[in-house]
């Protein structure tokens, strides 16, 4: 689903990412780990064109998706929900999950026009919350709510930048619940930046570990303990 090979990303002439090798199987959950300043939301943001590779390649689909914008990779099923989850906090819950359908265009089988209806299922709270604005709901509701607004374009990835930072644990519960929900009902591939290794063992099937811009590490999580790469994860 998704394939990078040898991407490098830099700021200004300071090189951040170096030669990513990384693969993401049809339906899998794939963990992206790393202290901070490792690079992880580098590496998501240059996967969906909002930063600029220096070198490698991203392939999707098995499609080069390289030197295409955003607004195009979205299109072909890459959903994104970033750090700090970025709601229109002005709008309403179901003007939020709208933007998303805008964002795609219309589709062949027309479908850009409805919110999937499973998203209220996965998310009962933002059905009850339609008519409210998404700048007065708590942090879980918020971020549920970005998780939905990536899930109307119906993506065949899904990338989530730390879906349970400040958030309650009986919400964070409810996160991973529906995460697997995605993965394993929908078909929906995952790609998961988190700090808590905890969440990343019981969500996903392998795992990445970035350690000063490039992959230092990387395997099964049912072969693998969390305690072994600790070390990496150490300021």
């Amino acid at each position: 689903m998704l394939r990078l090979e040898g991407l490098s990303a830099a700021y200004g002439m300071s090189r951040v990412l170096y030669d990513i090798n990384l693969n993401i199987g049809e339906g899998e959950t794939i963990g992206l780990l790393g202290r901070n300043g490792a690079g992880k939301s580098t590496l998501l943001r240059t996967i969906v064109a909002l930063h600029p590779e220096s070198g490698g390649k991203v392939l999707f689909d098995d499609v080069d998706v390289t030197r295409e914008p955003a607004f195009r990779r979205a299109r072909r099923g890459i959903g994104y929900v970033p750090q700090g989850r970025g709601i229109f906090p002005h709008l309403t819950v179901e003007e939020n999950l709208r933007v998303g359908l805008s964002a795609v265009g219309r589709r062949a089988n027309g479908s850009s026009h409805t919110i999937p209806g499973h998203i209220y299922e996965l998310f009962p709270t933002l059905d009850r919350l339609r008519s409210r604005k998404g700048g007065v709901l708590s942090g879980g509701e918020q971020q549920q709510l970005a998780i939905g607004r990536a899930l109307v374009t119906r993506p065949k990835l899904l990338i989530l930048d730390e879906p349970a930072e400040g958030i309650q644990p009986s919400i964070v519960q409810q996160i991973e619940v529906a995460i697997k929900t995605i993965s394993r009902e929908l078909k929906i591939s995952i790609l998961l930046v988190e700090q808590s290794l905890d969440f990343v063992w019981s969500i996903a099937a392998r795992f990445y570990v970035l350690h000063r811009g490039g992959v230092a590490d990387q395997g099964s999580t049912a072969e693998r303990a969390p305690g072994s790469i600790l070390h990496l994860l150490k300021v």
